[in-house]
């Protein structure tokens, strides 16, 4: 039938208070300290964009081994899956469709959040280390017809790809923000995506 693509992080799965912990931890081991807000404000970009602002002087690399670290040690107990997250990969695959998952984590680690929070089954591929750009070359070599997402990133990825872009306003970015980077559907959470869904999957059909 087709490929579906979803984002992880604040898409299908909460895990801001998993990528605060391990961002601070990282920065408090170079003798640093992180406002957890302003880490929160920045869930969904690559840490190549975060934490030169918060070590500088600090070799990307050197913070990023000691973030991965501790994600895995301490973060992957954080995870949570966001409202109706099974449900919608569920009806997607029921009705024969692929999932593929492209986030800006590495792709081992989207594995063990996926495999932790129960939705390793219903994933048949993964795609790590993406973002905005980068995610459109992603979705454009598997043929994704729509790519779900909660940033401004995960809209440019979709558009750049020529899927549907469809948001969700369960990240820090503000359905309006979502609608102005050229989001073609805005939803205010998962919840919303299965009436979207039928609407979708039946105009197709009757295409």
């Amino acid at each position: 039938m087709g490929v579906i693509g979803f984002d992880l992080d604040m898409t299908l799965v909460d895990s801001a208070d998993a990528i605060v912990d391990g961002v601070a931890a990282a920065v408090a081991a170079f003798g640093g300290s992180a406002d957890p807000e302003l880490v929160r404000a920045t869930v969904g970009l690559p840490l190549d964009r975060v934490f030169p602002d918060l070590l500088p002087g600090i070799a990307y690399a050197d913070a990023l081994e000691v973030y991965r670290s501790r994600y895995l040690s301490h973060g992957l107990a954080m995870q949570s899956l966001l409202p109706a997250a099974r449900e919608c990969l569920e009806l997607v695959v029921g009705d024969g469709f692929d999932v593929l998952v492209v986030s800006a984590k590495k792709d081992t680690h989207v594995q063990a959040v996926l495999a932790t929070v129960g939705l390793d089954h219903l994933v048949a591929s993964v795609v790590g280390e993406r973002f905005a750009e980068t995610k459109a070359d992603a979705l454009r070599e598997a043929g994704a017809l729509v790519y779900v997402g909660d940033h401004v990133g995960d809209v440019v990825g979709a558009l750049g790809a020529g899927a549907l872009a469809v948001a969700v306003a369960t990240g820090p970015t503000a359905a309006d923000e979502l609608a102005a980077a050229g989001a073609d559907v805005v939803l205010p959470d998962l919840r919303a995506f299965p009436a979207w869904w039928a609407s979708w999957a039946t105009g197709r059909a009757s295409a």
